[in-house]
């Protein structure tokens, strides 16, 4: 089945245009052409056939796109993985039963080494995949719960939508390539002939200093991101006029964050995304660049509330987990496990319902708590969760990175006095601890677990 047939044609129609910056080295669509037909020929050489369960292990260098592409187009199933999985690299390897694995070069070159099952798949939804001869996806969800579940996916329908013709843009890669956020921003600058911008660093500076050079016009991030880079004040050090929109997702946005961020980039689009592993990424509209309340959705996708809490059914879904059982009802129906509050169509995300602190029957949403805290003087990042108490069901903890030193004590007072008329009583944090760095994942995402 030849799925990319339609987005070899587009490529081929723009084989001038830049495709990639890699190394602050443009390559153009007919360059990745080039790499994407030797990719195959190496596949072939290797005996990587249609079927096969194959680990990509890369980031955007422009031949390990290519190579991706390749694995698509011959019917694989493609299992991505980067080096923010390293620990549990050969756990996935394992889980996702990957035949072959391809690990790419720092200098463009290809390896292909066995996996832990040459013998192909024994999960019978791999087996049914391979037999429709549809290419595959395998994502792994971060293991915030403390287990990473394996989402396996039809490629043939999750590519589906980019074949609706849209404006390129110059965009920043910064979700990674493991991620159904990385994948997306990758197949929609390809679909729409756009400009793929790699960093191989992910810090504020850096970001900023590839905008500036390489004139980004989008960049997907996160909230953590956004507020590093607002700490930091790399905004300030580098020309990001190119800038058009930022579009930030994979947890819940601090009002605070996002307030001080229309600030300091008041000509940027601010515009929030939703999407799952399980389903891929919806559509949304923001109300305003300063506002967290969102329409999500879109063709191919429905969403309903049920006891505050959003559902989704999508086309796009997941064909199950490889490691879970399905978390699909018998509708089809997905229950995301995120609060929301509604107005009309419009969606506010209050948090996940696992993340949720419960102080005596009362609900407490970190980011709401977070986004105070990040008010406060001297306050760089802030993670709030729950712990158990035998009084209460549990207290509010916040764990704190100051850009000074300060004793937990000392600003446990202060902070009290500050959230006083911001924030109910049962809201503010009973327990502080000072952290010693960042409180963030590879993936720019707040951890909320016990350290």
């Amino acid at each position: 089945m030849d799925v990319l047939g339609w987005l070899r044609a587009r490529m081929a129609a723009a084989a001038d245009a830049e495709a990639i910056v890699w190394r602050d080295i443009g390559y153009r669509y007919a360059d990745l052409l080039a790499l994407w037909d030797e990719a195959a020929k190496a596949l072939d050489a290797d005996g990587v056939g249609p079927g096969r369960v194959v680990s990509l292990e890369a980031d955007y260098a422009p031949h390990a796109v290519a190579m991706l592409l390749a694995l698509v187009e011959r019917a694989a199933v493609v299992v991505p993985l980067t080096s923010a999985v390293r620990e549990e690299r050969a756990g996935f390897l394992e889980i996702a039963e990957v035949s072959d694995r391809v690990l790419a070069g720092s200098e463009e070159e290809w390896k292909v080494a066995p996996g832990p099952a040459p013998g192909g798949p024994a999960r019978e939804l791999t087996r049914a995949l391979v037999a429709s001869g549809h290419p595959g996806l395998v994502l792994f969800s971060s293991g915030s719960t403390g287990v990473s579940k394996a989402a396996l996916h039809d490629l043939a329908v999750l590519l589906e939508k980019f074949q609706t013709p849209r404006r390129g843009t110059r965009t920043l890669a910064f979700l990674l390539l493991d991620h159904i956020g990385g994948l997306n921003t990758l197949f929609h600058v390809l679909a729409t002939t756009g400009t793929v911008v790699s960093v191989t660093d992910r810090g504020p500076d850096a970001v900023c200093a590839a905008i500036e050079r390489h004139r980004v016009e989008l960049l997907p991030t996160s909230p953590t991101f956004l507020n590093l880079l607002l700490m930091s004040e790399a905004y300030a050090r580098h020309d990001l006029s190119s800038l058009e929109r930022v579009t930030y997702g994979t947890e819940v946005m601090p009002a605070s964050t996002l307030e001080r961020l229309g600030e300091v980039l008041p000509w940027v689009a601010l515009t929030q995304t939703y999407g799952l592993s399980e389903v891929g990424i919806l559509r949304s509209k923001s109300r305003n660049s300063t506002s967290l309340w969102v329409k999500v959705g879109g063709e191919g996708f429905e969403t309903k509330v049920v006891d505050g809490t959003l559902r989704i059914r999508a086309r796009s879904a997941m064909l199950g987990y490889l490691n879970h059982r399905s978390p699909f009802d018998a509708g089809g129906w997905l229950d995301t496990g995120d609060e929301v509050e509604t107005d009309g169509e419009w969606l506010r995300f209050l948090g996940r319902r696992s993340e949720v602190v419960n102080v005596g029957g009362l609900k407490v949403y970190p980011a709401e708590v977070e986004s105070v805290l990040l008010d406060m003087q001297g306050v760089t990042d802030a993670v709030v969760r729950g712990e158990p108490s035998p009084i209460t069901g549990q207290v509010v903890v916040a764990r704190v990175t100051l850009d000074g030193a300060e004793q937990a004590a000392a600003f446990k007072r202060r902070m009290r006095a500050f959230c006083r008329g911001r924030l109910a009583d049962f809201k503010v944090p009973v327990k502080v601890e000072i952290a010693d760095g960042g409180q963030h994942s590879a993936r720019y995402k707040r951890i909320r677990r016990v350290p």
